[in-house]
């Protein structure tokens, strides 16, 4: 290759090199009319099919569902009784002397067509304002509804066949399926749960554990009247609960759930400064007395506490004061079984210091005469013994008639 050939070669190049590297705005692109191409534009080609994108409709941003959504019409629950978070914790005889914040529905806002008290929401269509109004006397028709519905949802009785196969299916070594009842007790959206599990099955088992278990019949009888079934078998604290012959799914009633737990109302004081009928300086001698007692009872977390005030009872007919070790129980359930054992021994509570429960039976204690109709021995089998001896007498009766015949 020439000299010559090899100069203009390179003068080549360079003049290549220095135009790729030039700008838009470059005298040499005028003089020389170099063209960029497409990728080095400043300005964005147009696409033919950019129109087209521009008319389709964007998808909106997510948005997660929220429950102060209120666009929705409130629901309407036909269920004839007020709606409460527990049933068998809470009593509408008691009446609170106040809130601890404003009221404000557990439901979410507008989401039921009852309105919430503070404490329930009625099943009466009222305006409730305050917590002290009443519901009125329209609320006494609801039990005799309650009754007609259960009586239409439970048909024929079941016989002592029946009732023995669903009580042997709903055994733990049958099947893990279960409720558990705790310290809340019965409450709101358990209902919705017993009704999801009598979708797939006749019957279910319920088992109750602490604070509710002190007073099981009044937790067997919330069970029947604010579900619709009935308790073909209980075993301390393992209930199980039928649905009903004429109980469909589809024809579940409507239950709506709460989405948060509502606080509770402040209620009178339980222990008070001086205990009534004693001087300052006796209740302190007797709460001195009472924590120096020996324990009757050890009471163990999430236990069954049915035979508690039985034992109770028996204790005051020889000693005037009892006390119960609550070592490793919330304090609050401590309150509660206190409270418990006021009303049901009934007896006088003294302090609730150190973790243990003093109860004093009072200067004119006498047994209740009605023990054995508040509570019923620790086994309930299926087969009912009235109708048993009904049933015996029914047919001694018809094989004296048949004997007379022949």
């Amino acid at each position: 290759m020439s000299p010559l050939t090899r100069l203009s070669g390179q003068k080549h190049f360079f003049l290549k090199r220095h135009l790729s590297s030039s700008t838009a705005s470059s005298k040499l692109h005028d003089i020389y009319c170099f063209k960029p191409p497409p990728s080095l534009s400043p300005e964005k080609p147009q696409t033919p099919n950019n129109n087209n994108n521009n008319k389709k409709k964007q998808k909106p941003e997510y948005r997660p569902p929220s429950s102060l959504e209120t666009n929705k019409k409130p629901l309407r629950s036909d269920l004839p009784f007020d709606f409460r978070f527990s049933y068998t914790e809470s009593s509408p005889d008691v009446r609170p002397i106040g809130l601890r914040e404003p009221k404000y529905s557990p439901f979410g806002p507008g989401r039921l067509d009852r309105i919430w008290t503070g404490v329930c929401a009625p099943a009466v269509d009222l305006k409730v304002k305050s917590v002290d109004d009443g519901v009125g006397e329209e609320g006494l028709d609801l039990e005799e509804k309650r009754t007609v519905m259960r009586e239409k949802i439970q048909g024929k009785p079941l016989t002592k066949a029946e009732g023995k196969i669903l009580v042997d299916k709903c055994q733990r070594n049958k099947t893990k399926k279960q409720i558990n009842l705790g310290r809340d007790g019965l409450t709101h959206n358990m209902l919705n749960d017993i009704h999801n599990h009598w979708k797939h099955d006749e019957a279910v088992r319920v088992k109750c554990m602490g604070v509710p278990t002190v007073d099981m019949k009044n937790v067997c009888t919330q069970l029947e009247d604010k579900t619709f079934g009935k308790i073909i078998h209980r075993h301390c604290g393992l209930l199980v609960l039928y649905r009903g012959r004429n109980y469909h799914p589809r024809n579940r009633p409507v239950i709506p759930l709460m989405l948060w737990k509502p606080h509770e109302p402040v209620y009178p004081r339980l222990i008070k400064t001086t205990i009534d009928g004693l001087s300052i300086e006796e209740t302190k001698e007797m709460r001195k007395r009472g924590l120096a007692v020996p324990a009757l009872t050890k009471l163990s977390r999430n236990g069954y506490y049915g035979s508690l005030v039985p034992m109770v009872r028996d204790a005051f007919l020889v000693s005037e004061l009892v006390r119960i070790d609550c070592q490793g129980l919330d304090r609050s359930d401590s309150k509660k079984i206190g409270c418990k054992l006021r009303d049901l021994v009934p007896c006088i509570l003294v302090t609730f210091d150190k973790e243990q429960i003093v109860v004093w039976r009072g200067k004119d204690y006498k047994p209740p005469e009605d023990e054995d109709e508040q509570f019923f021995a620790d086994r309930q089998p299926f087969d009912d013994p009235q109708s048993d001896m009904d049933c015996i007498k029914e047919k001694l009766s018809s094989d004296e008639t048949r004997f007379q015949q022949e």
